[in-house]
């Protein structure tokens, strides 16, 4: 069914009928669907793609160009790149997702977008290790704890980092096959974590294809916030994917994918050079930061 909102005052009686019935046509096409949600998932995409089509009078050409930047999408999209993801994450889709399927629970951490850029069996490295692998940029000490909203620490959480390096560029944007800037490592018996990274920089997203050109028609910027990501497990608790930001970028209030919030904010400590490090690593005479990030994980039935 329509509503009168949904029909332009310059559009006739006789037109908004026959699209009005164009639209029941196609939604009671779903009527024989077996499953419930899938129909309910069609039909509700039906009513907002033609209450859209119909708000803005849509050309045929303009439809066109829709068609022809999704097939560019398509054709751009491979095992190292997903253009489909950086649509959904510029456009809010992506943090919408998340927002409402990460109900708030105390004082848990809050999720953010996964990005396109996660790999699957990154290497292992010691509580303490270096997961930077020769990645450009400036040593970066992490530190933390991993608890439940009861604060009871959680053993042997698997936690999986992963950031660009200094150029603002991941190992799967280089065309050498290297893994570099990220890994895995798993929590000690009190819950607390520890590594060597690489202190996050401004990078913009992969602006060369057609989501890079809609930013740009728009008057948008590619530009995303520094910042470290994180996945973290713990049997019997909700799988956390988050990034942490670094306080004073000057990105934070635009970041291209909307995924800053707040409580993701973190000080990142510029330390002198010669200053000791946490673990008695050698640094010489390096620039380097360090940053806390205590991590509270929800109950998996939340």
């Amino acid at each position: 069914m329509t509503t009168d909102r949904e029909t332009p005052a310059t559009v006739s009686p006789e037109q908004s009928e026959r699209e009005a019935e164009l639209i029941r046509r196609v939604l009671s096409s779903f009527d024989g669907c077996g499953d419930e949600r899938l129909k309910q998932l069609m039909q509700a995409l039906v009513r907002h793609l033609h209450a859209f089509l119909r708000e803005v009078r849509l050309t045929e050409a303009e439809w066109g160009a829709a068609i022809e930047f999704l097939t560019a999408a398509g054709h751009l999209t491979d095992d190292k790149r997903q253009e489909f993801v950086l649509l959904s994450d510029v456009l809010g889709a992506s943090m919408q997702t998340i927002t409402m399927n990460n109900e708030a629970c105390g004082d848990a951490t809050e999720a953010t977008v996964f990005g396109p850029f996660f790999v699957e069996n990154s290497p292992e490295i010691e509580l303490g290790g270096d997961l930077s692998f020769g990645a450009s940029g400036e040593p970066c000490w992490v530190e933390g704890t991993v608890t439940d909203t009861e604060g009871n620490p959680l053993a042997d959480a698997r936690i999986e980092v992963w950031e660009a390096d200094a150029d603002g560029l991941y190992d799967v944007q280089y065309d050498d096959d290297r893994t570099a800037a990220r890994a895995h490592l798993y929590t000690d018996d009190e819950g607390g974590y520890r590594f060597w990274g690489v202190t996050p920089t401004p990078y913009p997203i992969p602006d060369d294809g057609p989501v890079g050109r809609m930013l740009t028609a728009v008057g948008r910027s590619p530009m995303r916030a520094s910042h470290l990501h994180f996945l973290v497990a713990h049997e019997g608790h909700r799988t956390l994917v988050t990034h942490i930001f670094v306080r004073g970028d000057r990105y934070l209030g635009s970041d291209s994918v909307f995924g800053v919030k707040q409580s993701l904010v973190k000080d990142f400590s510029r330390q002198e050079p010669g200053s000791a490090a946490p673990d008695g690593r050698d640094l010489g005479r390096a620039n380097w930061s360090k940053v806390r990030f205590d991590i509270v994980l929800a109950p998996a039935d939340t």
